[in-house]
């Protein structure tokens, strides 16, 4: 793969990982909230530590490197792309999630694994991720991203 299309890869997964963030993760968990069946802060304005930035851009910044990621792994994988991704999501990144970044901000592993969030928060990031694949199968033509060929 050339620097050229490694790029728009990157890109590509980056844009994917951002606007599925938006849509479909903070979506996911604000249906789920309005339903009574659990209750999370979607789409949230507060400030972040430590430049202030509010806290549906940082995670947007970060969910876009979850699909740079996502974007050069699921091709190598033997499985088909919306499947990739959407395994991708829902195991690598909660488990990510759960044992680095809720450690690190202090609060316990797993979030505790609480109930009905043990099984819910997979869930959503596995909505996320197919999210990742419908944006990026959008996008990779258009802005020349690696060919991903349904399997």
């Amino acid at each position: 793969m050339n620097s050229n299309v490694a790029g728009r890869t990157a890109l590509c997964g980056f844009i994917a990982g951002a606007v599925a963030y938006l849509v479909f993760h903070q979506g996911g968990f604000w249906a789920l909230t309005q339903a009574g069946v659990f209750q999370a802060s979607t789409w949230s304005m507060a400030s972040t530590a430590p430049w202030g930035v509010p806290q549906v851009v940082s995670s947007m910044f970060w969910t876009g490197l979850w699909g740079v990621l996502g974007a050069f792994l699921v091709s190598r994988l033997p499985l088909p792309r919306w499947l990739g991704w959407v395994l991708f999501a829902a195991v690598v990144v909660t488990l990510v999630n759960w044992f680095i970044v809720l450690p690190l901000k202090g609060s316990p592993i797993g979030g505790g694994f609480r109930w009905p969030g043990v099984v819910l928060a997979p869930l959503v990031y596995g909505f996320w991720g197919l999210g990742m694949w419908l944006i990026y199968s959008a996008l990779q033509r258009p802005l020349g991203a690696s060919p991903a060929p349904a399997r």
